[in-house]
């Protein structure tokens, strides 16, 4: 068999090993291998012949006898192999050709060994695909954040962590679909390029339209569209996909991120907090196997009631006066300053009453809450697609659910109303005008739909990265994107 040249750089060893392999007439790439079972799938067939394939990680030769591990997404298993099963070209070729990091297929039986490790003896290994670089750190695992974000899949490859978080959402944004249509939700899809701002407060991505010479903004929500579905005789929709806000950068927000949106007719806010109470239990329950969750060091039970906590009720006793009425910005920002809650200097990007009620809010509520919570009972002016309250117009049946410290869940009885809706966005100019750059547009093709009827509709939002941000326990909510945007 035809020698390898001795060389210090090892991918420029394994480029002569395929060169080699090229002129001694092997293919280092091949076509297919047959597969008879995953590898998780080959532990439980003791004693039974299979065929597998997967990723090298572990080789050790001793001689004429040795053993290497592979794997693929879900399991690795011990291969050994040996003079025994395999003649002596096939031995050398094994011992000269096949390294940690490429891919193989093995045939054999599987058994367990002395030592009780479950075991394929090898009677046939198969080069199917070379590998020009080693694998990280001998496979002890990424480290560094900047490597890990811009090459996932060798995040993936040697971090068993990541394999779990991304395996599991998967897993999870099935369930949800399926827990959805089993409930008689349907699944529709909206556009992505909108040509008005709406569905959310947030300031939008813009973009241009070639072809039709038009500014268009990437989709902070589905929301409008969901409920143009609804006025069309859908009675239960649902749409999971990307949406987009163009807001700073932080362990906890995603400019481009993942949510669920669903609205059903005939419900109010209430239906939709018993609906997602018991869509995150089964949930828990299938994906994890448990609905304990470990956050920071404490243990969480998702399966329990949920406390609840009066959004104006708790700004009241924090600011000591009913804000409710407040519609002046700067008198506004000067009641809190003289309480003693915030400085000037911290309220200095609140361009609008709705802003600085937010910003008291996630800062002073929100970001205490550990266990999840249900917030609700919203002041008006925060949401102006939510529908007000029959007893006070200054509230809108809202709820959140939060938990650790962040927004897993938003939603609410949807206003339906289309004269108080106009009345609404174009309210949103004006705080457009003060500099507050997260407002909505007056969509016309959205007030148009409603015109024409909608029936009592609640809807909510719910985002997968945060929510898997907080059920892992990560420290960043980009750890739970397979390919985050990096600089």
């Amino acid at each position: 068999m035809a020698e390898i040249q001795n060389l210090s750089n090892e991918v420029d060893v394994r480029r002569q090993k395929i060169e080699t392999l090229r002129a001694m007439g092997e293919i280092p790439y091949k076509e297919k291998f047959d597969r008879t079972c995953t590898i998780k799938e080959a532990r439980e067939k003791i004693g039974e012949r299979v065929a597998i394939c997967g990723r090298v990680i572990f080789k050790r030769v001793m001689g004429k006898f040795g053993f290497m591990q592979i794997r693929d997404m879900e399991g690795k298993i011990q291969i050994s192999v040996g003079r025994n099963e395999l003649d002596e070209e096939a031995y050398d070729f094994y011992k000269k050709f096949v390294d940690i990091a490429d891919f193989v297929g093995v045939e054999g039986e599987v058994y367990t060994t002395q030592t009780g490790e479950v075991t394929v003896r090898a009677e046939k290994v198969t080069l199917l695909s070379k590998v020009m670089r080693p694998l990280p750190e001998k496979f002890h695992g990424l480290v560094d954040t900047e490597t890990i974000y811009r090459q996932r899949y060798l995040d993936l490859i040697t971090n068993e962590n990541s394999r779990k978080v991304f395996l599991t959402r998967s897993k999870i944004v099935s369930f949800i679909r399926r827990y959805l249509e089993d409930n008689g939700f349907i699944e529709v899809e909206t556009p992505i390029l909108q040509t008005s701002v709406s569905g959310a407060s947030a300031k939008p991505f813009f973009t241009k339209h070639n072809a039709l010479d038009m500014d268009c903004n990437l989709r902070i929500a589905t929301e409008t569209w969901l409920k143009q579905c609804i006025a069309a005789g859908f009675d239960r929709v649902f749409e999971l996909g990307k949406d987009f806000r163009n807001e700073g950068m932080d362990p906890s927000h995603l400019q481009e991120f993942t949510q669920v949106e669903w609205y059903a007719s005939y419900w109010n806010f209430e239906n939709n907090i018993e609906f997602f109470h018991g869509l995150i239990i089964k949930l828990l329950n299938e994906c994890l196997g448990t609905t304990v969750v470990t956050y920071q060091g404490q243990q969480i039970e998702f399966n329990q009631e949920w406390p609840r906590i009066n959004y104006i009720e708790r700004m009241r006793e924090i600011l000591g006066f009913d804000f409710l009425d407040e519609t002046d910005l700067d008198s506004f920002k000067k009641k809190v300053v003289d309480a003693g809650i915030f400085g000037y200097t911290e309220l200095e990007e609140c361009k609008s009453v709705r802003t600085l009620i937010d910003y008291i809010y996630k800062r002073k509520i929100r970001a205490g809450i550990v266990n999840p919570t249900i917030i609700y009972n919203y002041p008006a002016v925060l949401i102006p697609l939510a529908r007000r309250n029959d007893a006070d117009e200054r509230v809108i049946d809202v709820f959140q659910i939060v938990a650790g410290g962040a927004e897993l869940v938003k939603a609410y009885s949807e206003l339906v109303d289309p004269i108080v809706q106009r009345r609404l966005l174009e309210l949103q100019l004006e705080e457009k005008a003060q500099g507050d750059d997260e407002t909505m547009d007056v969509d016309e093709d959205f007030l148009l739909a409603m015109e024409h009827g909608m029936p009592p509709i609640s809807g909510l939002g719910f985002g997968i990265d945060r929510f898997m941000q907080f059920i892992f326990d990560l420290p960043n909510i980009r750890d739970t994107v397979l390919f985050p945007l990096m600089k």
